[in-house]
């Protein structure tokens, strides 16, 4: 994709781009009393939303149009850009109407190729920034075909929002992070910008500022921060907003990396690197000859696959051996797993032929 830069004009390109405000309009004074905070505090870009989709019926689902005469309002009286979400043709035909500067395409209407579809032609001939949630379940090809869709009617100013993935063993976060997902989608788009959104990925506002910092390190462009007036009264989502006083200290301590700085130092440890990952392959390739040995050994004596027995005492070993030397067990489960799956499908084949 040949995309254009969705900084708009005055935003500091040295700085991430910061995208903040609450998350539902509620009120006109509760909007200008918040965007006159963040505007004393810097803020360039307020976001708002005017239509909320939830899971069931009978929640707040948004003040509706009525918000966006607010939105214009913020323009009018802080010099802000104003952003919302939107996911419907009704609802783009709406923003552009009252003059939003930039959207983005919420989780839910990015798992829906068609939604996405409609909100596409209702965009062609628009030149306008345009960023899409990642959908809620871990699909790196449907957050693509969303930014294609886009792409495709003539949006080039594209970014994603990294917003975490449900999953109903979330631990500590709302939404699962699941990072390796947008670095694979970096990888496969490298011009496209990503915005990570630590509100939704936390759920709580205590790990805005962890979530923020990790985005940094990884070298995303910007911020999507729900900040309230008076968090602990929103009509939706209170738990993981904060202040604009609290956002504006998140902002201060973020420590960002130079991602353009020289890594002539680092190529001898990145050669030492790929030769380990030579060896690591030569070993993996050589223990599915034998497992593939292991295979024709069962077929020739009518055993079964799997041994259950070995196989947990192998895992369970293993991740203690593993931790012993300093590595993550979670990790070393992974990828025990993946070796044990692969191993099997081998042995399957032999005993098939």
């Amino acid at each position: 994709m040949e995309l254009e830069s969705i900084l708009l004009p005055g935003v500091d390109p040295k700085r991430p781009m910061v995208i903040a405000g609450p998350c539902s309009a509620e009120t006109e004074e509760q909007v200008l009393t918040t965007a006159r905070e963040l505007a004393a505090n810097g803020i360039k870009i307020m976001r708002a939303g005017i239509w909320k989709p939830r899971t069931k019926p009978g929640g707040f689902e948004g003040v509706g149009s009525e918000g966006l005469a607010w939105l214009k309002r913020v323009k009018q009286e802080t010099g802000m850009y104003v952003s919302t979400e939107v996911a419907t043709q009704k609802h783009v035909y709406e923003a552009l109407k009252f003059g939003v500067d930039l959207l983005w395409v919420g989780a839910r209407t990015t798992a829906n190729p068609f939604a996405v579809q409609e909100i596409a032609e209702a965009l062609q001939g628009v030149d306008i920034p345009v960023l899409v949630k990642n959908p809620v379940n871990p699909d790196l090809e449907l957050w693509i075909g969303a930014l294609e869709r886009l792409y495709n009617v003539g949006i080039t100013k594209l970014g994603a929002i990294h917003r975490g993935f449900s999953s109903y063993d979330k631990k500590i976060y709302r939404n699962l992070p699941q990072w390796h997902i947008p670095i694979e989608l970096k990888r496969r788009i490298p011009n496209l910008p990503i915005i990570c959104d630590p509100s939704h990925i936390g759920g709580k506002r205590d790990l805005i500022q962890p979530l923020s910092q990790q985005a940094m390190d990884l070298g995303y462009e910007g911020l999507i921060i729900e900040t309230h007036c008076d968090p602990d009264h929103a009509w939706s989502d209170a738990a993981q907003q904060v202040t604009p006083v609290r956002l504006k200290e998140i902002l201060d301590n973020l420590i960002i990396r130079d991602s353009k700085q020289t890594t002539e130092d680092l190529s001898e440890l990145r050669k030492q690197i790929d030769e380990i990952d030579d060896q690591l392959l030569e070993i993996l390739a050589k223990r599915m000859r034998i497992s593939r040995e292991i295979g024709t050994y069962k077929k020739e004596h009518n055993m079964t696959v799997v041994q259950t027995d070995r196989y947990g005492h192998i895992l369970n070993s293993r991740i203690v051996q593993a931790n012993e030397m300093g590595i993550n067990s979670d990790f070393m489960r992974i990828i025990l797993e993946a070796i044990h799956e692969e191993s099997v499908r081998q042995q399957v084949i032999i005993l098939n032929k």
